[in-house]
């Protein structure tokens, strides 16, 4: 497994470094230490070329400019928090909010927001490590969380992202990457032209502010329908009816761990012939259509609705107020452990 590194830009008056890993395939990807973002994930293609399967940028100001959380690691809690409160063995916490009153994607201070993490590339086994400690003082959540998060190329091209935390006291733990796609050829501006595939029957109800109700709602028959291979551009141009005019929605999922193996969600694009396969160990796929994306993001492809499409794997969203959904608790002595996999054919 071949290595790089090169200077990305500036954070503070430190250096935001890119780390590369490329194997014998010349499949390679790229993370940042600022945020965790990942910002490439380059396979070959049949014009000989290389293409980058992620929504992405040539340099650390395009990110921050973009916003939108771009492949950054979300935590401490992925989603929303509703007013950012919750309770823990009978003792009620706040923390810091950012979206409407709510805690959304950790809040203000979350890991992928202003943060550098301490990496590790390990070329034997194809890793790239971030290592962080995140105190109530950093991030607002009741306890000290020593976190990592773990990039692994195979040889046989898949990446698989591992996360890990450890507290000292109770907390909340539920992290993901905020991971765009579209595995397209660059000239394709959106991704209507891709299929999709989503091991689930049901998305969750909301109410105001994208907050889950604890309601469940059946997808047959519908624009959330994905059980078998459908054309997302189909679905989209149905969700323009709705006030996001495309997908902003959580899917509930089968963990691809309870079934064999099997994958949460399937992408494909018939023009490349390339295929992703995605598989998460917890019940929740968001689907986000970068609705509202324009011309102000300046990123490897145009800015525009639907230029690509953000899967997040995750427990589903504000667990704590609807216990049937998970549990994401995090105490000390017992480590909490996830992992994300992703499978490309080309």
């Amino acid at each position: 497994m071949e290595t790089a590194e090169e200077k990305f830009g500036q954070f503070k008056g430190q250096d935001v470094i890119k780390y590369t890993l490329t194997n014998a395939n010349q499949v390679s990807i790229s993370v940042l230490n600022y945020g965790g973002i990942w910002q490439g994930y380059l396979v070959p293609g049949k014009d000989g070329k290389r293409h980058n399967l992620l929504l992405s940028a040539d340099s650390f100001a395009a990110y921050q400019e973009a916003g939108y959380s771009i492949n950054r690691v979300i935590g401490p809690t992925a989603g929303r928090i509703e007013q950012g409160q919750f309770t823990i063995d009978g003792q009620d916490y706040q923390v810091a909010t950012n979206e409407n009153g709510n805690a959304l994607h950790g809040g203000p201070t979350g890991w992928g927001d202003g943060y550098l993490w301490d990496v590790v590339v390990d070329a034997n086994n194809g890793t790239i490590t971030l290592k962080k400690t995140f105190t109530k003082e950093d991030d607002s959540y009741p306890a000290t969380v020593e976190t990592a998060v773990v990039y692994t190329l195979g040889e046989d091209n898949s990446v698989t992202l591992d996360f890990y935390g450890e507290s000292d006291a109770a907390t909340l733990f539920n992290p993901t990457n905020h991971t765009y796609w579209n595995i397209a050829d660059e000239d394709a501006p959106t991704v209507e032209g891709l299929d999709l595939q989503i091991n689930s029957t049901h998305h969750l109800a909301v109410k105001d502010g994208k907050l889950p109700t604890g309601e469940l709602i059946a997808n047959a028959n519908s624009a959330y329908d994905f059980k078998q291979m459908n054309s997302l551009g189909d679905a989209l141009n149905e969700m323009l009816k709705t006030p996001e005019k495309g997908f902003d929605d959580y899917f509930v999922v089968t963990p691809s761990t309870t079934l064999d193996h099997e994958p949460i969600a399937v992408l494909h694009d018939q023009k490349s012939g390339r295929t992703l396969k995605m598989y998460s160990d917890r019940n929740g796929l968001v689907m986000f259509s970068t609705d509202g994306m324009g011309d102000q993001v300046h990123l490897n492809r145009p800015g525009r609705p639907w230029m690509a499409l953000a899967l997040e794997g995750q427990t589903l969203p504000d667990s704590p107020h609807h216990p049937a959904f998970g549990d994401i608790t995090l105490r000390p002595l017992q480590p909490k452990h996830y992992q994300i996999h992703y499978e490309i054919e080309f």
